[in-house]
């Protein structure tokens, strides 16, 4: 990648680029809008204590499950169309939510939010990836999405809070819909229609069993159950033969077999499942540890959200001068390294003094590694197989955001006080972390030209 800053963007681009990344940010904090809520949500609706997770799980399983899946359809028949449609079926989920008197619409309303979430993501990723030929702008806007797609968990906490405390938690779901139909009302002048190839149809065999095999492992992780997780490596393995085999594959076997699609994901999937992990973490920590408010732990996260802002604006930069392959690495390594010290957490209120340094330094390596794996996902894909792609690295983001918190979680719960329950689970974040910085690391090194293409290469000539 050039040294030299990337040339600037047109008023179009400029536009495009608010119009996506907004939406981005508002489907971000969708999905931990009502975290800080569901207290109330559920005694409100009448659903028991013990099914709440089912108001996070409701949104993630369609939200990872059918990320790939209309990925591939936008491709095929409309990136511009598939993305009104989503941001459309947002609007009505949030005004179902919004009215919900009974646990099954309040429930049904999510899983349609988690639907939109997979339909309008991917198709706006690959629409803001495309609007951009230059590989240093991509960087550039890639680091503002990554900063907002972080932020955005931050916000949602504190406009769910602050939503709760002064109105009511139905805004947690109406504030959805103005911004809804203020995209849709401009989002035809701004975005261009994509060309669907010819003659290319979608692989229903695969989409079903990639599909079935995303929601079986979703819910698997989310539940504990391992009859659940057995059916989701079945069906995958399915998913691989099927692939294999079609005409028209879902997923080519050649973009997973690039060196930058495979390791790429692998980053997103480690980067997004570690650090939402650390927050629900630390947010045990602060609520039950130290006993602060839902409002002021929401406050406590915004410093780090500022940290992230920083990082998304200049990571492009860092990686146009520095290489994506040296800046993905160091932003992993630094989120695990400011991982390491809240090892030392303790319960008296003076351990802040060591929580929020650590996060504010550690969010600013996580955006970054964030910016690095996306770069690397969609580098080297044509612009053809951009919705594949993204779709991709969408549904590995949504993936890793689910199973972190429960993976962590029932770590934690081995064992018997909450802060080493915490420190067992923060000490496996960090280890998976740096052991996923190495084979990264060694699976993006370059590739040195053999004597036999060399010679084959002089044949030619």
């Amino acid at each position: 990648m050039s040294n030299t800053a990337p040339p600037p963007m047109t008023g179009q681009q400029w536009l495009v680029v608010l119009l996506l990344l907004g939406t981005g940010f508002m489907l971000s904090v969708d999905f931990s809008i009502l975290n800080v809520a569901m207290p109330e949500v559920g005694e409100a609706v009448g659903l028991p204590f013990s099914q709440l997770a089912w108001i996070a799980t409701a949104y993630a399983l369609p939200a990872a499950g059918f990320t790939l899946l209309f990925g591939r359809i936008a491709d095929l028949f409309g990136r511009r169309r598939m993305f009104f449609i989503g941001i459309g079926l947002l609007a009505i989920a949030s005004v179902i939510g919004g009215l919900a008197t009974s646990p099954d619409v309040l429930l049904t309303a999510r899983a349609l939010q988690g639907l939109a979430t997979a339909i309008a993501t991917p198709a706006g990723l690959a629409l803001l990836i495309t609007s951009f030929g230059d590989e240093r702008q991509r960087a550039r806007v890639l680091g503002l999405n990554g900063a907002l797609l972080s932020g955005g968990f931050t916000v949602g906490a504190l406009v769910g809070g602050a939503l709760v405390g002064a109105l009511s938690w139905r805004w947690a779901f109406f504030i959805n819909v103005p911004v809804a139909l203020l995209i849709l009302a401009t989002a035809p002048f701004v975005l261009r229609a994509s060309s669907a190839p010819v003659g290319v149809k979608l692989d229903l065999p695969g989409a079903v069993s990639v599909t079935l095999a995303l929601l079986a492992l979703v819910y698997g992780v989310t539940s504990a159950n391992p009859y659940m997780l057995a059916t989701a490596l079945v069906l995958l393995a399915l998913f691989f033969i099927i692939e294999l085999r079609t005409t028209v594959p879902l997923v080519a076997v050649g973009i997973l077999a690039r060196p930058t699609v495979k390791w790429g994901n692998l980053a997103t999937l480690v980067v997004f499942s570690m650090e939402p992990a650390l927050i629900f973490l630390v947010t045990l920590y602060l609520q039950d540890a130290l006993h602060l408010s839902p409002l002021d732990t929401g406050l406590i996260f915004g410093i780090p959200g500022l940290s992230s802002i920083v990082a998304g604006i200049i990571a492009g930069r860092i990686i146009a001068r520095r290489g994506v392959r040296n800046v993905l690495a160091v932003g992993m390594l630094v989120q695990a390294g400011f991982t390491a010290p809240l090892l030392l957490l303790g319960p008296d209120p003076i351990w802040l003094w060591v929580l929020v340094p650590a996060l504010f330094i550690g969010f600013f390596g996580h955006v970054t590694a964030i910016v690095a794996s996306m770069v690397t996902a969609t580098s080297a894909v044509p612009d053809s197989e951009q919705g594949l792609a993204t779709g991709l690295v969408s549904m590995t983001q949504q993936v890793g955001i689910t199973i972190g918190i429960p993976i962590f979680g029932a770590i934690a719960a081995t064992q018997a006080g909450i802060i080493a329950g915490i420190h067992l689970a923060l000490a496996v974040n960090v280890g998976v972390t740096v052991l996923a910085v190495v084979l990264i690391w060694m699976g993006l090194r370059p590739r040195p030209v053999t004597a036999a293409v060399g010679n084959a290469e002089a044949a030619k000539a």
